[in-house]
């Protein structure tokens, strides 16, 4: 039986957690977010806590057990608390700026780079070269996180880029002369 999976889901005061027919959706004081859930694993609600079992001993069965439990995990801690991510911009000349719904880097390229920031989550620049990702949907906060730091990621001999805030960047030797 999966360790994490049968672990019961705490639920906080001020958040309610709805099953219907598979489908889980958590509401709380940050917002809320729903799961079209597996057919393989079943949800419910007891007390105050959520519990999550198989439906039966099939494959499937077997790998969604804790990865639904998870999910539900991560859903109630996105409604109470919020999930946050945020990245650093390093180089001579780049910085990021919020213009409307959109975030600008200036990093490098002969153009601004624009990025539509999606549904549900909020970004702020406490500097130019700080970056702070917010949202209920931990899956969503790490995607657009990631996308951001796909357009420039660090590169190992200067450490110039896009990297997430604490992320070490491992550094190359430049070429010596012998």
């Amino acid at each position: 039986m999966s360790r994490v999976g049968r672990l019961p889901v705490a639920i906080p005061s001020g958040v309610t957690v709805e099953v219907k027919n598979g489908d889980v959706s958590v509401k709380g004081p940050k917002g809320s977010i729903s799961w079209a859930g597996h057919p393989s694993v079943n949800i419910s609600v007891e007390g105050s806590e959520v519990k999550v079992a198989r439906a039966n001993e099939e494959r499937i069965a077997r790998q969604m057990h804790g990865t639904a439990r998870q999910l539900v995990h991560n859903m109630i801690q996105g409604v109470s608390e919020g999930f946050t991510r945020s990245l650093e911009i390093v180089g001579v000349g780049y910085n990021a700026k919020l213009q409307g719904k959109s975030l600008v880097l200036q990093i490098g390229f002969c153009h601004p780079v624009d990025m539509p920031v999606p549904e549900g989550l909020t970004v702020e620049c406490p500097s130019n070269t700080k970056i702070t990702i917010t949202g209920v949907d931990k899956q969503s906060v790490g995607q657009f996180a990631a996308n951001i730091r796909a357009v420039r990621p660090p590169e190992p001999y200067k450490g110039k880029g896009i990297r997430y805030e604490g992320e070490q960047v491992r550094r190359k030797a430049a070429k010596s002369v012998s």
